[in-house]
């Protein structure tokens, strides 16, 4: 499928600028032709644009067409068109779009009601079928991937179905105007205004005035999805385009600008640019993940153990699998295996021991079923030779130092087990250290003499500390005691949120003297002292604060996902190429996106694990 994908932007280079079209059309030798053919390696290396798929409508004899004013709007706009042929064969759609930066869904045939849960009413245009469910896999899988989207007339219609909202099916009969908005007139003409709102993704394009448009339909968003907004209006306040909000690439507009532009209106045309600006940084983002190792340092998947049927292979609603984590673009994950604080007798003890064992057990068992995808890995050469063969890595950590009872044996036997980090603590004290939440009285002071023991022997044993869920006090008593350094795999930071896991900079500073790493995590309540307001953009802003404070090599990413993390932009696995092409809108290098994505928690854990007494045995692997 590369290879298609290679030929279609070699064709579009062909095209592209008046010179290079002028020779294409006027060549009659075939000798001549095949030599411009081959130019097109040469054209590669110095002028290629980001890969733009267009969907496309029936013609005959179940062929594929799109209008001319698509493909050259995205010429003119510095990208290379790809025709996607109108099918219903799922694996070769989906083939398809992972090799596209971008798509652009036409306008066309009325979308059948059904799809929002209405009957057809007797003013409904032609529908067809086919390509309504060739349209909505187009939209599904380009968002799942978080390609940026633009949507046109139809295509904006449909982006609004794709996402939970609703059409008028007849706006004359649904929503009675004075205004035309099936014109007679070409479409390089505008018949009527559209007002855009000030301070949205689309002013910032175009520009928050009132712009003639053209107009061929007579459906219209009447529910608008949820997670989008309007953001232009016709005077009979008719939706005329809308966009997600917050943080992804989706931008739709009930007019044709493909049209403006073939008649030369440049205003429109930016519309285009930025579909190409957006799709530029998506394809650079996927290259470079190609290139560096990237982790997720905690997930509490095992929870989702317990659901019957579940398969991390499949792409299932939780937040973390495997078909996700390649959509994302992530090529490892810790899973967790949690349990939570309960009462500290003996036989409650052993219960948690056990609770931890099945768990880690349950991820072994995922993964054998799921050889194919995915592997156990316990090392950073580990992954890289499952990446190498195309597969994830499963790490695996423990969340809460609960589960070793008081047994410091239960440490060399879960490192036997492939565990590689162990928290200390969760949101309660144990018999090892204090934990952060305030509303716990601390019994501690810090670490307990057990908890100095834990922290000494997980440094033989070449297993990393985590003090995320740690007290004030047990984070300082393990700076003080460890000899190896030490991570918080799902903090935030305390000076733009002040919540009891967040670290300080104080903290921090510390942490990166250490060696350590500060994973910070898009926990909602933890990046906005408003949780319902929490976005991509303020768990950016942690990542910056963490950079400003300790450094580019002591900070890095852990989700929680599948355990409370999550908010709009970043909320799976698949949506972590988000962070990648925001890190990359905010300036920072390849290197320091390596080195955040996965460069500087791999440092620790190497580190650690070089350090770990050599009369440990090799772990042998289940």
């Amino acid at each position: 499928m590369n290879k298609i994908l290679f030929t279609a932007c070699c064709v579009g280079l062909l095209l592209l600028g008046g010179t290079i079209n002028a020779q294409v059309s006027t060549i009659t030798n075939l000798e001549e032709l095949n030599q411009l053919t081959d130019s097109c390696s040469t054209l590669l290396q110095t002028r290629r644009g980001p890969c733009i798929g267009i969907s496309a409508s029936q013609s005959g004899e179940g062929g594929s067409s799109v209008p001319g004013t698509y493909i050259h709007a995205v010429l003119k706009a510095g990208g290379t068109p790809v025709i996607i042929p109108l099918m219903n064969n799922v694996a070769t759609l989906r083939e398809i779009v992972a090799g596209l930066d971008g798509l652009i869904m036409t306008g066309g045939e009325d979308v059948n009601p059904r799809f929002y849960k209405e009957q057809p009413i007797e003013q409904l245009g032609d529908v067809d079928s086919v390509r309504d469910v060739y349209d909505l896999m187009l939209i599904k899988m380009a968002a799942d991937r978080n390609i940026p989207l633009l949507g046109i007339c139809r295509g904006e219609q449909l982006i609004n179905v794709a996402f939970g909202g609703s059409l008028y099916q007849d706006i004359p009969s649904q929503h009675p105007s004075a205004i035309t908005h099936r014109q007679n007139e070409p479409k390089e003409q505008g018949t009527h205004t559209v007002t855009v709102l000030t301070g949205s993704l689309l002013a910032s394009v175009i520009g928050d005035n009132t712009f003639s448009v053209n107009s061929f339909h007579h459906q219209a968003i009447k529910k608008v999805a949820p997670n989008f907004r309007v953001v232009a209006w016709a005077p009979d306040s008719t939706v005329e385009a809308i966009e997600a909000y917050p943080g992804r690439s989706i931008l739709a507009v009930q007019w044709h600008p493909e049209g403006l532009v073939a008649g030369g209106d440049t205003t429109m045309l930016k519309i285009f640019k930025y579909m190409i600006h957006k799709s530029e940084t998506y394809r650079k983002a996927k290259e470079l993940h190609q290139r560096i190792l990237s982790v997720d340092t905690h997930c509490d998947t095992p929870l989702e153990f317990r659901r019957a049927g579940f398969n991390i292979g499949e792409r299932e609603e939780n937040q973390v699998n495997i078909p996700k984590m390649e959509e994302g673009k992530l090529d490892a994950i810790f899973l967790a295996a949690y349990v939570g604080q309960g009462p500290r007798d003996n036989e409650s003890l052993q219960k948690a021991v056990d609770r931890v064992t099945f768990l880690i057990n349950g991820i072994y068992s995922q993964v054998k079923n799921n050889s194919e995808t995915c592997g156990i890995a316990r090392t950073v050469a580990d992954l890289q030779q499952l990446k190498s063969e195309g597969k994830k890595a499963i790490f695996i950590g423990i969340e809460n130092g609960y589960g070793i009872g008081k047994d410091i044996a239960n440490l060399s036997r879960y490192k036997a087990m492939g565990v590689n980090y162990m928290t200390l603590c969760h949101t309660k004290n144990n018999d090892i250290c204090d934990t952060s939440n305030r509303s716990i009285v601390k019994e501690w002071g810090g670490l307990s003499p057990f908890g100095y023991k834990v922290v000494k022997e997980m440094n033989r044993l070449g297993m990393v500390i985590d003090i995320s869920h740690a007290g004030d006090s047990t984070f300082w008593d393990v700076i003080k005691s460890s000899k190896q350094p030490i991570v918080a795999t799902h903090s935030a930071t305390r000076a733009l949120c002040n919540r009891d896991r967040n670290l300080t900079d104080q903290q921090m500073k510390a942490l990166a003297k250490n060696g350590g790493v500060i994973q910070v995590c898009p926990l909602d309540e933890y990046i906005n002292a408003n949780k319902n307001k929490a976005s991509l953009e303020d768990f950016l802003n942690h990542i910056d604060h963490a950079v400003k404070v300790a450094g580019i090599d002591h900070v890095g990413i852990g989700s929680d996902f599948d355990g409370g993390g999550g908010v709009p932009g970043i909320n799976g696995t698949n949506d972590m190429i988000n962070i990648t092409t925001s890190l990359l809108e905010r300036g920072y290098t390849e290197e320091e996106i390596g080195k955040i994505w996965g460069g500087n928690f791999f440092r620790v854990l190497s580190t650690v694990q070089a350090g770990a007494d050599k009369s440990v045995a090799k772990s042998k692997k289940i």
